[in-house]
């Protein structure tokens, strides 16, 4: 019991209502996944608690062989993985399938955080930064999981800036990443293209690459003030909204439970975010405080990306909605994540009382 007074109601109180939303909206859209994510959501929840009371410390002095085990991770689709929609991103483990991808994200924030915990920010250091991790980028970059490569690019820029990093040499990258991003075009696949192209004109093609955001989109108007009802969702129930309950989940939500659905869920996102930036502002140690940090910018990029998407704001890239969309790897990596960030914040309640002795 001495345990779970350690636990902080505040982080975890819109964690639960998080996962009670995607509960409903899953019992509504697609009853027969339900207990599937039951199930996850279980297990997600023992991860949760499991690495909250992990003494995090324990793990950066490994954190060059835990970076090297995560390479043969991702390594691994291309070599058992099972090929869906073009893609090689997942691996089966039994019944299960998970992917590498998702589950590497919280331990490379880890390996971001051990390395500008021993360094200052300086041009150099920069460079080995981009060669440690070049790696990873390219391993995910090609299975193809544009998403995912983002998203781990936002916990690397994340951490980076908080490696004391001057405001000059921000303005320095900035110009050099407008020069560079260009060139990445070249390396997308044809359908990533295409995918940024008409989300500047989707009614250039409405039945083709468009379809996607215009049925979003749809989903979210039709949705109104105080959404259509559970289980009255058109869009969702009579699958003109493709992957309702992964990618587009929020559109679901948003249809069904209306405004005031998307408010509710927007407003804790926010509180969660809130907390997430009080626990490492209070953490008094550097590699503690930059590990928050890197984990803070992947939740908070993937969340910002998916609903934006979800609205027309920016386009598709295949990004779930951290807590609320189905889906096994998923939920665990963001419980594991949210879990190492309470494990954080009992060592600076700790670090706190030994202070007032």
């Amino acid at each position: 019991m001495p345990r779970f007074k350690k636990i902080d109601f505040y982080l975890l109180l819109p964690i639960i209502f998080l996962l009670g939303l995607s509960l409903i909206t899953i019992s509504s859209i697609l009853p027969s996944n339900l207990q599937s994510h039951l199930i996850y959501v279980l297990i997600s929840l023992s991860f949760f608690l499991v690495f909250s009371f992990f003494d995090i410390d324990i793990l950066f002095p490994f954190s060059p062989v835990i970076y090297l085990l995560t390479i043969v991770f991702l390594i691994l689709p291309f070599v058992f993985g099972t090929v869906t929609r073009g893609a090689v991103r997942w691996i089966s483990i039994g019944t299960m399938t998970i992917q590498p991808s998702e589950i590497a994200k919280p331990f490379l924030a880890l390996i971001s955080a051990w390395f500008w915990a021993k360094k200052e920010f300086s041009f150099k250091n920069l460079f080995f930064y981009g060669l440690l991790f070049f790696p990873c980028l390219i391993l995910i970059f090609f299975q193809p999981d544009l998403g995912s490569t983002l998203v781990v690019l936002s916990i690397l820029l994340g951490t980076l800036l908080f490696s004391g990093i001057k405001i000059r040499d921000i303005l320095i990258l900035l110009m050099a990443g407008a020069l560079i991003t260009p060139v990445f075009w070249f390396f997308l696949k044809d359908y990533q293209k295409l995918r940024f192209v008409h989300f500047l004109n989707p009614y250039a093609d409405p039945l083709g690459e468009g379809y996607n955001l215009i049925q979003a989109k749809i989903a979210v108007g039709s949705g109104g003030f105080l959404g259509k009802g559970l289980g009255h969702g058109t869009q969702s129930h009579l699958a003109f909204l493709p992957e309702r309950h992964t990618d587009f989940i929020f559109a679901s939500l948003s249809e069904e439970m209306g405004l005031i659905g998307a408010f509710l869920l927007m407003l804790l996102f926010l509180i969660l975010f809130l907390r997430i930036l009080k626990i490492a502002r209070e953490s008094k140690e550097r590699h503690l405080v930059l590990l928050v940090m890197g984990l803070y910018f992947y939740l908070f990029f993937q969340t910002v990306v998916n609903i934006s998407m979800n609205i027309g704001l920016l386009p598709i890239t295949g990004i779930t909605l951290p807590l609320v969309s189905y889906g096994g790897s998923s939920l665990l990596t963001t419980m594991i994540s949210l879990g190492i960030i309470q494990a954080v914040n009992n060592k600076r309640r700790e670090e706190g009382v030994i202070e007032i002795k």
